[in-house]
């Protein structure tokens, strides 16, 4: 704004309150505005009328005793038509309206948790706005807007609040590795059981098999020869097998060494082992033994 003896030139959203002789005469809007010179008009100050913020940081306790500095962000405009209110009721207006915050944070933040009030952060700001536009309204001031920009905690709070989220996450955590780790104990002993009944079902139809075999061998082997009895051809089988077993155990690089008995006699006693073995296994699978 610039101003002279005999004329005042405001800019754009200004305004400039002219006295004369110390008492209000009237206002100066934008552009050239020509004094009364000689009857002592004066530029006694100006305004503007544009939107302007106010940063006020607070500092406060809430509820569980944490001491927080609230940043508080109020927009506020001088009324068009209340210029002379704006000028001349308040000295500064800047410190009027952080009282006013300093008293409604105050009031409102000891009611609340810490964690309460980062998320009643715009309850907060609407209270704050409601007490500023009631009381400033009589001053000529419009409050448009009351942000909520920070809450800072101490240093410490922070870095405990910090640790127990982390501690709260590391718990979640391991529930869910022990669950999956669970999952997967059972997910393997269900498929032990499920193999362990596969096999034993394919070591009974193996013994069903054999014995059918059998049966089938002897029965082939007695209507060839007729003076022989079924105890008779299966001893010859088992002798047979355990010959065929003895040459294949032999010709194999891998076998170990193994010991048996081959004393004549001993030879009667393997084949009468085998064949209990045999009708004991056919027996447990649910079939009757062979005559």
């Amino acid at each position: 704004m610039s101003t002279c003896i005999c004329f005042a030139c405001p800019e754009q959203e200004t305004v400039a309150v002219i006295e004369t002789c110390g008492k209000f005469s009237h206002i100066a809007h934008p552009g050239c505005n020509f004094l009364c010179c000689c009857c002592g008009a004066v530029v006694s100050g100006s305004l503007s009328l544009r939107v302007q913020q106010l940063d006020v940081r607070c500092e406060t306790k809430t509820k569980d005793n944490v001491f927080v500095t609230m940043t508080i962000s109020v927009q506020y405009q001088v009324k068009r038509d209340a210029v002379f209110d704006a000028y001349y009721k308040l000295t500064n207006s800047t410190s009027q309206i952080s009282s006013y915050v300093f008293d409604e944070v105050r009031a409102a933040v000891p009611k609340l948790n810490l964690d309460d009030a980062y998320e009643m952060k715009d309850d907060i700001a609407k209270s704050i706005k409601d007490a500023l536009a009631k009381s400033m309204e009589g001053y000529g001031y419009m409050i448009i807007h009351v942000l909520v920009n920070d809450i800072e905690p101490a240093h410490k709070v922070k870095e405990a609040m910090n640790e127990i989220n982390a501690a709260r996450r590391l718990r979640v955590a391991a529930a869910e590795k022990a669950e999956a780790e669970k999952l997967a104990v059972v997910k393997a002993a269900e498929a032990e059981a499920e193999a362990k009944y596969l096999q034993g079902q394919g070591i009974a139809r193996q013994r069903q098999a054999i014995m059918g075999g059998l049966r089938d061998s002897v029965a082939a082997f007695q209507t060839g020869v007729t003076d022989i009895s079924s105890k008779e051809v299966m001893q010859l089988m088992m002798v047979t097998q355990y010959f065929d077993m003895l040459k294949d155990l032999g010709a194999n690089k891998h076998a170990s060494t193994v010991f048996l008995n081959h004393a004549p006699g001993g030879i009667s006693d393997i084949a009468s082992q085998i064949r209990n073995s045999f009708l004991e296994a056919h027996a447990a699978a649910g079939a009757g033994p062979s005559k």
